[in-house]
């Protein structure tokens, strides 16, 4: 497919900037529409894949970006051009299926994530669940397609998520390792490439593992970068 063709795909699988700069008039959760120049440079540098424009993969990619940017900024569900919001649904290794207003109410992280020994879905909200993994994982946690093995309705598609655990999870002490997660999923998509639904697959317990490797810091490693109101804000809580 031509560039020229490429451009006469709907705009949400299209490049994500490009539907950032069509949401005049979209609710964004953090008053200002979000800046992905850094995700890009990331990319550039760190991706395996390079899809050619217009191609079946590209496709796939730039929709489930376009979707992963609307879930995480745009703070209303009608307002996501990828997905058609009355009918969506989600789900991760079979477990519950969730609405359009659910996942933008939890965020993904919540959603994907459930509840384990070493992440508490139920106990986290969508701005803490965020803060916990943007701490973590201080350079971002860039996403890519790897394969697609079949086209619309029905996508099923390898994914690839990873990113350098350089900044602590929940007291674990980060590792400096890449950390990366491998998965599969399928949407179901309509004749205009939205999303109806999609069904994810990846092992959450490696994840959490890697994540949980590095042992728990101590007082001392902590204190450093604590901040120097902390235990005056501490005992204020508890007065």
């Amino acid at each position: 497919m031509t560039s020229t063709q490429s451009q006469d795909l709907p705009l949400w699988v299209q490049d994500r900037d490009k539907v950032i700069a069509a949401s005049t008039d979209a609710e964004w959760r953090y008053q200002t529409p979000p800046d992905y120049s850094r995700s890009k440079e990331n990319l550039a540098k760190e991706s395996l894949c390079n899809h050619v424009e217009g191609s079946l993969e590209a496709i796939v990619q730039n929709l489930v970006r376009t979707f992963e940017m609307e879930v995480s900024f745009k703070s209303n569900p009608q307002q996501w051009l990828s997905v058609v919001s009355d009918k969506f649904h989600v789900s991760t290794n079979g477990g519950p299926e969730y609405t359009a207003a659910e996942l933008g109410n939890q965020g993904t992280y919540n959603l994907f994530m459930a509840d384990s020994e070493h992440y508490k879905a139920s106990e986290e909200s969508f701005e803490s669940s965020a803060k916990i993994f943007h701490t973590t994982f201080p350079q971002g946690f860039p996403w890519e397609v790897l394969e697609v093995y079949s086209g619309p309705p029905n996508v099923a598609f390898k994914w690839r998520h990873w990113g350098h655990f350089r900044g602590e999870y929940k007291g674990y002490a980060p590792t400096g390792e890449t950390v990366e997660i491998v998965g599969t999923s399928i949407a179901r998509v309509t004749d205009d490439l939205k999303i109806i639904s999609v069904e994810h697959y990846f092992d959450n317990t490696l994840f959490l593992e890697k994540l949980t490797a590095g042992g728990k810091q101590t007082n001392s490693e902590t204190k450093g970068s604590r901040c120097p109101f902390s235990s005056w804000f501490q005992r204020f809580r508890k007065s």
